[in-house]
């Protein structure tokens, strides 16, 4: 009973304090990019992902923040890098359709969270930027942030690779991540 008294408490003091903010998908982007035969920068995104964002707009925290992105919705520009990609050498998309993400902490400009990869859960941190938040012409309120961070891919056993002629490899282990995400509150 006493569990059941502090869950709906927590989700009280959630909803009392915080909006909830649903993601505005044609106004964001989930990115990322890592080096390219040690010479070059490639990107790509993830088209389908959805989440759960409760935003203070007073402190300017976020009070919940969680993700989940379709793998098989990955974009690099180039579709048999895609299709590589959603194979067992890196991603293995039947196997793990999605990626997750769900914060554990912020402080200040730093977002901590458990990140679920090719099913390995490793914490990581990511750079925090407010970008605003403002009414839009519909009577509206959007909220406007940007994470930022790196990972290595191997941490979550994404290993495939090849070595090249003047030393290194094919694919870079740091993956830079650049997420942007508008999002429209909630009515309640």
């Amino acid at each position: 009973m006493f569990l059941k008294k502090l869950a709906f408490s927590s989700l009280l003091s959630i909803s009392l304090f915080a909006g909830e903010y649903s993601i505005d998908e044609s106004h964001s982007k989930v990115g990322f990019s890592i080096k390219h035969m040690m010479i070059s920068n490639v990107s790509g995104e993830f088209k389908n992902y959805n989440g759960e964002i409760f935003f203070d707009e007073k402190s300017k925290m976020f009070k919940n923040l969680s993700a989940t992105i379709n793998v098989s919705s990955i974009e690099t520009g180039i579709q048999k890098r895609d299709d590589h990609l959603r194979n067992p050498d890196f991603f293995d998309a039947k196997k793990y359709p999605n990626i997750e993400f769900k914060m554990t902490k912020q402080s200040g400009d730093i977002v901590e969270g458990n990140l679920t990869m090719h099913g390995v859960t490793k914490e990581i941190k990511l750079n925090f930027e407010l970008g605003g938040i403002a009414k839009d012409p519909w009577g509206g309120q959007r909220l406007g942030f940007s994470l930022v961070g790196k990972i290595n891919r191997k941490d979550f056993d994404l290993n495939w690779n090849k070595a090249i002629e003047s030393g290194g490899f094919v694919v870079d282990e740091v993956v830079k991540l650049n997420i942007d995400i508008e999002a429209i509150l909630l009515e309640n």
